[in-house]
């Protein structure tokens, strides 16, 4: 399974915003077969790349890349997410001062 791992694991927040490291091609998939949200082209371009990297015929990367682009877009991403939730507490904390 070594050609399935991803270089870096893609962190994402699961479920009730419990952090994980994705990292490779199965867990991804593992993870878009089980995404309770919307089911757009950004999902369908990222099941089919993690089953490609499965059967070996593309590189686990191009799965990542996709899978990143995914995450991205859902706004699941770790360090997004607590980028924008910092931004919400520190707009809240301004508003309250004011």
């Amino acid at each position: 399974m070594t050609d399935l791992r991803f270089n870096n694991p893609v962190s994402i927040f699961m479920g009730l915003g419990f952090p994980r490291d994705v990292d490779n091609a199965l867990e991804a998939y593992d993870v878009l077969l089980e995404w309770n949200g919307t089911r757009d082209d950004d999902h369908a371009a990222a099941i089919a790349s993690c089953r490609d990297a499965i059967a070996r015929v593309q590189p686990a990367a191009k799965a990542r890349d996709a899978f990143e682009l995914f995450a991205h877009n859902k706004g699941i991403l770790t360090e997004e997410a607590l980028d924008r939730a910092a931004l919400t507490v520190a707009q809240e904390w301004g508003q309250l001062s004011a």
